[in-house]
């Protein structure tokens, strides 16, 4: 599909993880074939689909990497990356709709700047009015917020800024910065992997670009639909393992009360959507495993790990500023509230 890339940015590779839904890949891959930026090759990694994804794929002009069960997001993303050999790797959902400039616009920001990685604007496809997300926050709780989700889309979103934390649905990174920063890690399946990947390039001042003129459509959580039980599991979970790979020595004096009060309170937005008992199920498990977590995680952390205090009260910061501007969702007023 498309070409080898020319300018100054070199080649550009895109890699869609999917697990069945073969039509809105198909959809994803006939948009990537009217893209105005030539691309060198689209790499489809089939996490055991049991309809026709790969085939569908293979039809559309499309390198197919069939792992033959579904081995999560982050280590379908990685088998891509692996594949790839192109200065920039762009990474996809296989349920987002990209307008035909999507690429283009992403490719002419960075060439501008020394940013590692760049993001766009992200529409709810189902109504194009609303926004899905820009880019991504986190607070000292370790919860983390789409920032804009739910909100009109309106001129405010319409800024341009540099970014800690991409939100991998349709974002460009610099095939270099894996090699810096290493690939996702595989522990977190899906969910919150891209927040500890963002967290990971900040600890070494690598930084990148919300483009909100690159517009794609986001049906969200179209695979296994919102707050499916294994989603909420994953999610608490996973908020457990990025305090245990993430935060100091001290965070329980410095950031305890933090962490209960977000993690609690998203248990209460569990229990809202039906989800409590795979919320209590996430954090069980990630409790369970925290001590082997935060071992294993340890070398990093010393190594990079010495300025997290400022991303993270900085990126909180961050969330507070975009609420008050734009209205306070509960969830995070009450967590306002509270710490």
């Amino acid at each position: 599909m498309g070409g080898v890339a020319g300018g100054l940015l070199g080649g550009v590779a895109i890699v869609i993880p999917t697990w069945n839904r073969r039509g809105l890949l198909a959809n994803v891959l006939r948009d990537l074939g009217r893209q105005t930026y030539p691309i060198e090759r689209v790499i489809v990694v089939d996490n055991g689909s049991t309809d026709d994804s790969a085939q569908v794929a293979e039809r559309a002009g499309a390198e197919v990497i069939r792992l033959g069960s579904n081995r999560g997001f982050a280590a379908a993303v990685n088998r891509g990356i692996e594949r790839t050999t192109s200065e920039w790797i762009g990474v996809l959902n296989n349920d987002v709709a990209l307008e035909p400039e999507w690429l283009e616009r992403l490719m002419a920001a960075v060439e501008r700047s020394d940013a590692w990685f760049a993001t766009g604007k992200l529409l709810d496809a189902g109504a194009h009015e609303r926004m899905d997300g820009s880019f991504d926050a986190v607070c000292r709780g370790g919860c983390a917020w789409k920032c804009g989700h739910g909100r009109a889309d309106s001129e405010f979103w319409n800024q341009p800024r540099r970014i800690q934390l991409a939100p991998l649905t349709a974002a460009v990174f610099r095939s270099d910065l894996f090699r810096r920063v290493g690939l996702l890690d595989e522990t977190f399946e899906s969910y919150l992997e891209d927040v500890d990947f963002g967290l990971r390039c900040a600890e070494r001042g690598l930084s990148g670009l919300y483009v909100p003129t690159a517009i794609a459509y986001h049906a969200g959580s179209a695979t296994l639909g919102g707050w499916h039980p294994e989603t909420a599991r994953k999610i608490a979970r996973n908020q457990v393992l990025l305090v245990a790979k993430h935060y100091t020595r001290d965070w329980i004096k410095r950031y305890g009360w933090c962490v209960f009060a977000a993690q609690s309170l998203w248990g209460l937005v569990a229990l809202r959507h039906g989800a409590f008992l795979s919320y209590l199920a996430g954090k069980f498990e990630g409790m369970r495993r925290f001590r082997g977590w935060r071992r294993a995680s340890e070398p990093a952390r010393a190594e990079h790990g010495g300025n997290f205090p400022a991303i993270i009260e900085e990126s909180e910061k961050e969330i507070l500023e975009l609420q008050r501007r734009t209205g306070f969702d509960l969830f995070w007023r009450l967590y306002f509230a509270l710490t």
